[in-house]
């Protein structure tokens, strides 16, 4: 008599799964990896030059975005003293552990516009 071959370890795979979900919950959306990857390589960033990077969002989308960002402890938000009043947006140590994600999917991007298109381009 043969042995059925065990695929996946239930307990296991529902763990993986709500790990999953719960990443995509986090990181959904149009505009989050593009605020990540901003403030990764942008280092400190004002609300201003936030909006200038990342071509098409908006004001309330990019407010948005940040304070769901803040929330989930991957941005933090820093009110300066100056007048008018100055805020400044950084990547925190945890959500600093995107940047290897970050980095695979900008590069699987630009191997699939190659593979389908024939271009790398921007």
């Amino acid at each position: 008599m043969k042995k059925k071959a065990v695929i996946n370890n239930t307990s296991v795979c529902q763990v993986r799964m709500q790990a999953i979900s719960d990443t995509m919950s986090i990181l959904s959306g149009k505009w989050k990896f593009h605020i990540l990857g901003t403030l990764i390589e942008g280092n400190k960033l004002g609300f201003m030059d936030l909006l200038r990077e990342i071509d098409g969002i908006g004001t309330k989308m990019l407010s948005k975005e940040l304070q769901d960002l803040e929330m989930n402890h991957l941005v933090s938000r820093t009110v300066m003293n100056t007048k008018p009043i100055t805020v400044e947006y950084a990547i925190t140590e945890y959500g600093a552990t995107l940047s290897p994600l970050i980095r695979e999917l900008a590069k699987w991007g630009i191997d699939y516009r190659q593979s389908v298109h024939g271009s790398k381009g921007v």
